[in-house]
Parts: C-alpha cells; structure tokens; sequence
C-alpha cells in the first residue's frame, strides 16, 4: 500500500485530473455538434410514420435546457416561497455540513478520553454532545421540512401551469381527438408531475450536500495530510462518474417506457369502470380480462427487465461508488501513517497518531462517502431525464394545440386517386370564421375529419335565427362532424362559416353531461352560482324550467336545490335528457344543436319541449329519427353518406324520413 501510495502525490493526481476534463469536455463538444447537425426540419401535420422515434432521454444538453425551462415555471422569480424554501434547504445542509464536522472532531475526543482513561473529559466531550443534541436534531428536521414543502409548491406551480394550458379553450379536447402524440394526459398532469417534482427537489438536495461536505472536507483536509489527498479524491470521481454516466444510459429510455405501460395499464382499468354496464350485457368480462392481463404482462416483462438492469447497475455502483472510492480513502490517508520518513509524524505520540490518523481518517471517509453519493446521484439524475422528457413533450403539445397545430397519425388510406390528390389540398385551419348573431352559413367548406377523411367535398347553405332545421341521413354520413366544426373542436380546412359566438351555440347530446354537484349546478352548467346571480335569475326561474320539462317533482324529491348526488346514477336516462333541455332553457342560445336528445323522451313531453324552444326564441339544429318531429322544423339537410348532400324547404310533398 505505502509503494502505491507515494505516487499519489499533488503533481501527479493534478495533471491526471486535467486529462479527464479536457477529454469530458472534447466529448461533449462532438455530442453537441451531432446533436445540432440533426436539428430542423419542417412541421408536418398529418404524420404517416406510427413508429415515429420519440425525443431521447439522456443527461446531455438538451436535458438541461429541458429542466431549465421547467425550473422557471416552478420558481418564477427571485423573490417567491419557492426562493425561500431553497435557501432554507441550502442553509440547513451547511449548518448539517458543520454539524457533521463538530461530530467527528466530538466523537474522536470522546474515544480520546475513553482511550487515555481520562474521567474529566469524557464529561466534559459527552456534556457537550448531549447540549448539541437538540440542535442537530432542529437542523434535520428543519431540512426535511424544507425539501417537502419545496416539493409540494414545486408542484402546485407547475400543476396549475400545465392545467391552464390544457383547460385552455378546447385543447382538452383536441388532445384526445385531434392530436395522437399523448396517449394518457391524466398520467403526466397526476403521477408524472409528482415524481417529476419529487425527484428533481430530491435530486437538489442530494449533490448540495455531497457538494458542501467535499468542499469543507477538502480544505480541512488539505491542512492536516496535503492537497494530493483531495486531489487524489477528485480524479477518481471523475473518472468513475465518466464510466457510471455512460454506463446508466438506458435507464432514461426505459423511464419513459415505464410510464407509458403505466399509462395504458390504468387506461384499461378506467375504461372497464366507464363502460361497465355495456361490458356486463355483452357478458364481456373474460375478454376484457384478456385485455387487462395482456397489457398488464407487457408492464411486468418490462419492470422485470427494468430491475434486472438496477441490479447490474446497483452492482457496479456499489463496487465504484462505495468500496472503491473507500479503498482510494485508505490509500490516500495511509500515506503520512505508512512513509516513516513523512515529516507530519516524525516526533508523534501513539496518542496523538491515533487521534489524527481518527480525525483525518474519518474526514476522507466522509469525503469519499459525497463523492460516491455525487455518483449515485447520476443515476437519479439519468431517470429524471426520462420524467423531464415527458413533462416536456405535454408542455410542447399543449404550446402546439393551444396555437391551431395538432399532429394525427393517418390511419386510413383512400385508394382512390382523386381522392389522394384531394387530401393532399386539405390544410387544417385554413377556412375563415367570421362571427356574427342570428346566422349560420357555410360557404364552399368542404366537411372533412381531423385524419383527412371527406365527408362532403364543398358544403354550402345558409340558416338564419327563427329557422328550424333537421340533419338526417344513415350512421356516418357527417351529421356529428357538422356539429364538431360548428362548435369550432374540429379546424375548418377551406371555405368560410359564419355563425355567432360559441357562447350563443349550444349543444345537447343524447347521453347529457351530469356535473359533479348540487341539483342547481345541473340546471345552470357550466355557470356557478355567482354567474346565476349576476344574471338575475333566480331559483322561481329556474324552478320554471325544471316544470317545463316536467322535472318538478325532482326539487320536491330531493328537498332543496343544494342537495349534492351522483346525478349520473341518480337520474334515468329520460331525466337526464328533461335536465339538459332544462339547461337549454337556462342558457337562452341562438341556436341549440339537438343530437337525438330526445331518444328516451315520450312524444307527448318531447312535442312540448320543441313547441317550448320556439316560443323563447331558440332555433335549432336537429338530428333524429322521429317522425313527429318533423312539423317543428322548416328545413331539412340529408347527408346520403356518399359525399352529397340536399338542404330543402319541407313541405307537405317532402317524403319524412324515419320512423
């Protein structure tokens, strides 16, 4: 050990040290031109590659710039509680940092004392430490206070700016129909959030204090054995860092990979909740166990594969991390010991030998213990990178969707050649919406799905307040993508609409919305009560409507318009489509876009909800299949699911449609 040791001298570990480094940063400096070489690219809107490679999960440039722009979103300026929670946390580690010396230097004289059989200072050391006690204990505690606060308001912070982008207009919902590169987006605003805010606080806090604990112990050190002890320290961490960095590579990728299994494994759950009665009449619960147990097995093969990896990994960290850098430890402390010709102990006492060899010997210990928790860290750092790429990939497509830009896969090919020069034309967005009351009419739009699909290749008719129309035609002609496009949630790929503001547009579907709530909160949806007072309407008014749509017994079931139900169970599905039409009345829109929301209605209520919406002045856009409702309505459009269309007057020669 003592031939090994004495080439561990300050000139030698110095220019080893600056080696490395020139070679770190050689390195990184090819990786970044690589990088920026493959940079740019046009947008695309419709994408046809499924396998499309996603953005890498690696601690490189990209994954600094990443959590830098994240950073910002959670501290936002320099004075916040986040700041003070930071300082907090850096305040507390330096006062552990000195706590942790105090300890050391403590302890030795106690075993000093013990040793030299010294009753006197063994008192006075332990006295001392037992007076130190609640301050340490004050300290750690202090610190773990500080890092879970910091992480709770990390992320509230970056919650709330994720929800305010996806509650954003419809972007909500565009990610789930328009767009297709978020698969799970309740997954990343929920869990992801949370384990990224977790890790990334837990991430400052484990190199601050390694890094505290290597800088004081450094220059301790360098006074009592020399600098080519910590210098000795230092390579050996760079060069390990190097080879563990290189080495934990893949963990980033498959972080991502694990998310997402987790993602499509609660969605198949969900879904088994949401579709539960269809399920149980098909009689479908051993293939929807297939399913589950399917998607359930691709997690677990590759969580398997995941900690098989951590075990390697754990391995080789623990034989770099911790017994090598503590044999390193040994060799360096051991050269003033082991060198009889080392003038630091030339005239030393055994006492004084092993009460520096305590001091000395425990600071290195301490020192390399930072060192190898800084190299851990790395591998903490290398799965953050993988929570960072997919909070980044939410914050790009939510910045995208809330712009007009949506990418689709496509799905279905037209073989048709006409038709494949005609998607080629169609560009989401390109149509004009001009808002204005009391009309609405398409001019030469032509009606197409967010894949590029054509419905009808050029829409014109026009539609004015007091008109009453009914959409008919077979299951996919384009009756509910009409609808889509007048809400403005599908884009408008050529042509102009004119129609009023989407608050003066209102839609009521077959199976009706029931909020979480009060039995007031159905009626006046999505208002608050603070918006129905503002109104002027009171709770007589809206008792009218309830009693319109022959709804009144339910107050007076129920007891008080403050009463809190599942309304989706309580409710039938009659009732549920009686409160929307109630709502309907509620809102007083220009037009009412009424999709088969009358089905579970009987004809003699439903006559007089319609008969109700044009006395108060509603027109509506209407899409069934009943006869009788045919009288309440001057026009018809028929869509025959072919690309063609006809909007006519009815009259008493038009031939009813339905049933």
């Amino acid at each position: 050990m003592a031939a090994i040791s004495k080439y561990l001298t300050a000139k030698n570990s110095s220019i080893a040290g600056g080696v490395l480094l020139v070679l770190y940063l050689l390195k990184q400096r090819r990786r970044a031109a690589k990088f920026n070489s493959k940079k740019g690219g046009s947008e695309l809107v419709l994408n046809n590659d499924k396998d499309a490679k996603k953005d890498r999960a690696a601690v490189d440039k990209v994954f600094f710039l990443r959590i830098g722009r994240i950073l910002r979103i959670m501290v936002p300026q320099f004075f916040c509680m986040e700041t003070g929670y930071l300082l907090l946390i850096a305040a507390m580690l330096v006062a552990r940092t000195y706590c942790d010396v105090w300890m050391i230097q403590n302890g030795t004289m106690i075993e000093s004392a013990i040793i030299g059989r010294s009753t006197k200072d063994f008192k006075i050391f332990l006295f001392s430490f037992i007076k130190f006690m609640p301050l340490i204990a004050l300290v750690n505690n202090f610190l773990k206070l500080g890092l879970n606060e910091l992480k709770l308001r990390c992320r509230e912070r970056l919650t709330k700016h994720l929800y305010d982008e996806y509650l954003q207009g419809y972007t909500y919902y565009k990610m789930g129909n328009l767009d297709n590169r978020i698969a799970n987006a309740d997954q990343l605003l929920t869990q992801d959030v949370e384990r990224f805010c977790n890790s990334v606080v837990d991430l400052y806090s484990n190199l601050s204090k390694p890094l505290l604990d290597i800088g004081l112990y450094i220059f301790k050190l360098t006074s009592a054995i020399g600098a080519q002890g910590p210098a000795s320290m230092m390579s050996y961490l760079l060069i390990s860092g190097l080879f563990l960095t290189r080495l934990r590579r893949p963990i980033g990728k498959m972080t991502v990979t694990e998310q997402r299994y987790e993602g499509e494994y609660r969605y198949v759950n969900s879904r088994l909740i949401t579709n539960s009665e269809e399920i149980a009449f098909y009689n479908g619960n051993t293939r929807e166990k297939q399913t589950i147990h399917a998607t359930f097995k691709k997690l677990v093969d590759h969580l398997h594969d995941f900690i098989f990896f951590r075990f390697s990994m754990g391995f080789v960290d623990s034989i770099i991390a911790k017994y090598l850098a503590t044999v390193v430890g040994y060799l360096v402390v051991s050269r003033p010991f082991l060198e009889l010709s080392h003038p630091r102990h030339l005239h030393s006492k055994h006492s004084e030998l092993l009460e520096d060899y305590y001091q000395s010997g425990r600071m290195l210990l301490r020192m390399s213990q930072a060192l190898g928790r800084i190299v851990l860290a790395g591998r903490e750092m290398t799965r953050l990178s993988g929570f960072t790429a997919r909070i980044t990939e939410l914050m790009k497509v939510l910045k995208e969707l809330n712009a007009g830009k949506y990418e689709r896969t496509m799905v279905s090919q037209h073989e048709k050649e006409s038709n494949a020069v005609e998607k080629l034309t169609l560009v989401p967005g390109s149509g004009r919406i001009n808002n204005v009351d009391n009309i609405i009419k398409f001019d030469h739009t032509p009606l197409a799905t967010p894949n590029g699909d054509i419905l009808i290749r050029d829409l014109t008719f026009e539609v004015r307040s007091g008109t009453n129309v009914l959409v008919c035609g077979p299951n996919g002609c384009g009756k509910s993508s009409l609808f889509r496009v007048l809400g403005e949630l599908w884009p408008l790929f050529g042509g102009q609409l004119t129609k009023p503001e989407r608050g003066k547009l209102f839609y009521v579907p077959q199976r009706p919305y029931m909020t979480l709530g009060s039995l007031r909160d159905q009626v006046i949806y999505p208002d608050t009560y603070e918006q129905q007072k503002r109104k002027g309407i009171s709770d007589l008014v809206l008792k009218e409507y309830l009693d319109n749509v022959q709804l009144g017994h339910i107050l007076e079931r129920e007891g008080s318009w403050d009463t809190v139900q599942d309304w989706m169970d309580v409710l039938s599905g009659g009732e549920k489509q009686r409160m929307a039409m109630a709502r309907l009345f509620y809102h007083k829109p220009q037009f009412a876009i009424l999709d088969e929301c009358t089905s579970a209605v009987s004809v003699d209520v439903e006559d007089y909800i319609y008969s109700h919406c044009r006395t108060v002045g509603i027109s509506l856009f209407t899409v069934s299949h009943r006869k009788s409702l045919w009288k309440h309505h001057e026009y018809y459009l028929h869509m025959d699911g072919r690309g063609n269309y006809e909007f006519k007057p009815i009259t008493d020669e038009t031939v009813e449609f339905g049933s």
